[in-house]
């Protein structure tokens, strides 16, 4: 969560390729560092349409065929740790990444993490939606998200129905990222994404695995009492019917703390306000104590921390 957050966009950007060393230099500014090459270098065309806001980058791709590799070599060199999520828009493609392979057709989704080696092959003209975030921007933890790179995830039944066409329209009005709901409209994906995640996790479900299912719970309740000043590990584990060990052991198990946990999602939650436009006259400490901060001073302190500058130049800022 250290550095400065990323202004809010400010207009839509159009990257034209008219070669693969140009494409070459648009996916690797427009993403993180990566090998891009084509057996098709003569005819090869590209175009990346993109808008960021609040850390999430939201990019359509148009392009000829070509393969893309993020190497060990690339990642040992990068700074930048992201899930992207791709949904196939038009066109075929095969993400490879953890020894899975996802074939992708139009309305398939399916993640991947930039911190682990991954290819993505496309055969011939495709056009795909990529939405890049920092991994602390949805509640469940890498190590879950981790189980579904490189699975694919179709749009055409269940969950997936209902998301793929909130990000498809997203993909097509990417202007509306430069607003003042272009956050929301952003976490509002991020939101969606992660429920998704949830039920291909099978953590909404009664016969989920026990051990995880009981680790969701958790962060869910958490996540339903970040107001609570009483929120904390004795309550947490009054809540779910087990030790204060046991709490512990299980966050432990994810390398984090249960007090860690709790100030990094309530610092998320002021952050997000801070930037809502409908907050916009509420004081900085009004929103701190929303979210269980009780001590302004603290809070603020906490703030900079995570963010490398203080509640209020945030939300001056952006």
């Amino acid at each position: 969560m250290n550095g400065v957050p990323a202004a809010p966009a400010e207009s839509v950007s159009t990257l034209i390729a008219r070669n693969i060393s140009e494409f070459r230099a648009a996916v690797s500014e427009s993403f993180v560092p990566l090998q891009v090459s084509t057996s098709g270098p003569d005819h090869f065309r590209g175009v990346i349409r993109g808008a960021s806001v609040d850390e999430v980058h939201v990019n359509e791709v148009r392009a000829t065929s070509h393969v893309v590799e993020r190497t060990p070599e690339l990642i040992a060199r990068s700074d930048r740790s992201y899930f992207k999520l791709s949904l196939m828009l038009a066109g075929t493609g095969m993400l490879i990444q953890d020894d899975r392979e996802a074939v992708l057709q139009a309305g398939d989704l399916a993640v991947y993490d930039t911190d682990r080696p991954y290819s993505l092959v496309f055969d011939d003209d495709f056009r795909t939606m990529v939405v890049m975030f920092p991994k602390h921007l949805i509640s469940l933890p890498a190590d879950m998200v981790g189980q579904l790179t490189a699975v694919r995830i179709s749009g055409q039944g269940g969950l997936g129905a209902m998301v793929v066409p909130y990000l498809t329209q997203l993909a097509g009005n990417l202007d509306q990222l430069a607003g003042t709901t272009g956050a929301r409209l952003a976490h509002s994906a991020l939101d969606l994404v992660t429920t998704v995640f949830t039920r291909e996790l099978g953590l909404d479900e009664v016969s989920a695995d026990p051990h995880r299912a009981l680790v969701q719970r958790i962060r869910s309740y958490i996540d339903r009492n970040l107001a609570s000043t009483d929120l904390g590990p004795a309550s947490i584990a009054s809540a779910h019917f087990i030790s204060t060990r046991h709490l512990h052991g299980l966050f432990q198990e994810q390398g984090v703390t249960v007090s860690t946990w709790i100030r990094t999602r309530r610092l998320e939650q002021c952050r997000r306000d801070l930037l809502d436009p409908m907050l916009a006259d509420r004081p900085v400490a009004a929103i701190a104590a929303r979210w269980g901060f009780v001590d302004a001073a603290h809070f603020s302190r906490a703030f900079k921390t995570a963010f490398g500058i203080s509640p209020s130049e945030y939300r001056a800022a952006h």
